[in-house]
Formats: structure tokens, sequence, C-alpha cells
């Protein structure tokens, strides 16, 4: 695209793009148009040109895209806002066509597996150069089974279960997605007291489920997991991760502790130097999730700026770049209260710092 069709593209509300030489959606592939079930998306902030010589090893996304209060950062100005399940039918497109969105993180799949259909109808709704980090159902990576209201009842049989993660999850999420697919995440949930008084014991488990996964995976996309328990961040496991060919994914959460520690981690992991660097921005250290929720509803804000996660992540970032390693990076809008305003300014911390 010419800097000349990007500002006729602007008169005609279309999305105004920070780089030049996006690529257009597909053809065979939906994307904003008029009669788009979402129009397009919008862009009010300009963001750094150092940044266009990596746009193809950065990656930066939100936590689903279903959110009405992001009229205006995301989405354009309707009538009247859309409804939150109108966006999460029908608003990827919308959120794709977004400069500044280049992935972005599905969580339902924690809850309930996802189908080959499914991931399919995601994958042909963005461009190429999109890339989705898709979470491993609580089924598997969940020691436990939990009521509704997300308490222990008792052990989950499933638990690390490779043939159960394969079925449910690696298969069809490769199936579907094909090139788009980016990251498969494996989060774990808090573990129970009795495994984590023997972390050795529960590595070897791991280390275990990790080589029975398949690594027949799409050019550039990769495994990862993501911990709730501070503890059990040790050398012993990021060896096994490093030995498994799999990811530390930075977690951003009130359970992990701060950006320096966790990165000292990715150190060991790559012996030294530097590889792809995956990061979850989940919440707002000291504040729960269901605080958070209620604090910052509707997302149109900055309500709790954290540059103190924000400013060690972002130059983390740079330096991944500068090594010609891929970044990912997912904000959820309970870090900050907005994800895509939290995105705009880790966006211009890397800019920044490179």
């Amino acid at each position: 695209m010419t800097r000349a069709s990007a500002s006729a593209g602007a008169r005609l509300g279309e999305p105004l793009l920070l780089f030049d030489d996006l690529p257009a959606v597909p053809a065979g592939r939906t994307g904003p148009r008029p009669d788009a079930p979402v129009g397009s998306a919008v862009h009010p902030l300009a963001l750094p040109a150092r940044l266009a010589p990596y746009r193809h090893l950065l990656r930066l996304g939100t936590s689903s895209w279903s959110f009405p209060g992001w009229q205006g950062l995301v989405w354009d100005a309707p009538p009247s806002p859309y409804a939150e399940g109108r966006l999460s039918r029908a608003g990827l497109p919308a959120y794709a066509s977004h400069p500044l969105l280049s992935a972005v993180g599905i969580d339902r799949g924690f809850y309930a597996p996802i189908g080959v259909d499914d991931y399919a109808r995601y994958a042909a709704q963005v461009p190429d150069g999109f890339r989705f980090l898709v979470k491993a159902p609580g089924g598997v990576t969940d020691a436990l089974r939990r009521d509704e209201h997300g308490r222990g009842r008792e052990p989950n049989p499933h638990f690390l279960d490779a043939a159960a993660a394969i079925d449910r999850f690696v298969a069809p999420a490769v199936e579907g997605l094909g090139a788009t697919l980016g990251t498969l995440l494996f989060q774990f949930s808090p573990l129970p007291a009795p495994m984590l008084a023997d972390p050795p014991a529960w590595v070897a488990a791991l280390r275990r489920f990790l080589e029975a996964l398949p690594r027949a995976l799409p050019a550039g996309a990769g495994l990862a997991i993501e911990l709730r328990d501070a503890s059990l961040l040790t050398p012993r496991l990021v060896d096994a991760l490093r030995d498994c060919g799999v990811a530390y994914c930075i977690g951003l959460h009130d359970r992990m502790p701060p950006v320096a520690r966790q990165l000292r981690a990715l150190d060991r992991l790559h012996g030294g130097g530097t590889g792809p660097l995956v990061a979850r921005w989940t919440l707002h250290a000291g504040i729960g999730y269901e605080a958070a929720r209620h604090r910052y509803a509707p997302f149109d804000a900055l309500v709790d700026p954290d540059p103190a996660s924000r400013l060690p992540l972002a130059a983390a970032c740079a330096a991944t770049l500068i090594a010609g390693q891929p970044v990912t990076v997912i904000v959820n809008n309970k870090a900050e209260g907005s994800a895509p305003r939290s995105l705009v300014l880790l966006a211009e911390a890397i800019a920044a710092a490179l």
C-alpha cells in the first residue's frame, strides 16, 4: 500500500495503516468492507516508524476482541455501540485489520476444547502474517476438577495426559489454524499443596508430558508453558523446557514474580543468548481478577498505569528484536485498564528502547 492509498483509505473511513506495505487481506478471506458485520478498525494514535523494520518479528495483541468499550480505539463509531456478542461473532476481521494488532489470544479453549471448524473459521478471517496464541484446555493443565466457582473438587485424571492434549487441543489447532498458528500455550493453574511440596516430581511429570507432544507444527509456531505458582520457576524447570524445545511464557500476573526475575529464566533457557520471547500481561500486581474486572470496565481507559512492568518488558522485546528473534506479547484489559491503550504505550516504549 502506498502513502497515497493510505490517505485515501482514511478519507473513506478505512483503517489508518502503521506500515505502508502491510499485506492486504488475501482473496477468499473476509475483511473490513462497507457491508461488514463490524465496521473498520480505527487507530487515532501514530507509532514510531522505527518499528517498521521489525514488523515481521513483532506480534502484539490482546486477550480476545469482544469489548464494546474499545469503540474509538479499535472499533469505528456506529450509531450505537456494538454488542459484545456481535463483536465476539463478527469483530475479528476488523480487529485483525488494525495496524497495531497482529496477534490475538484465544482464551475460550481453556474452558472447553475448540473444534477444527471453529479454528478454521478464525483463520479465514485474518490476513497473512496474523498469529493466534491459543490456550490449552484446563482439562489437561489443571491438576484439579473444579466447580462453577473455581473451587477444586477432586484430582483431574487427565492432568498432564499427552494423548488427551493432542486429541483435544494440539491436533485440532494445528489443522484448523494452519499458518496462522503462533503459540500453543499450556497455562498451568495453581497446583495443590502436595504437588507444590515436591517440585522435582512435578517437573519430571511435565518433562514426560512435553516429550510426548508432537513437534510437527506450522512454520514459526511453537509450544509454551505459563505458570501460576512462582515456586515452580526453578533451574530444573527451565532445563526441562530447554531440553524439550518449549518456550517459557513470561506471565505478568498477581501470582508471579516481577518481569525482571522471570527474564532471568530466559537467559538460562537460551544458554545466555537470545531466543524467541512470549509474554502475557494479564493482571496488575496486587489486584485480583474479579476486582480488576469491576474496577476497569468498560476497558476504555488506563486506570492503573504500570510502568514498572511495561518498561522492562519493552526493553526485553527490543533486545529480542535486535537479535532477530520473534516477539509475541498478549495484553489483557485487566493489566492497566485497557489493553489497546497498554499496547500503544508498550509499542512506543519498545521503539524508544530500540
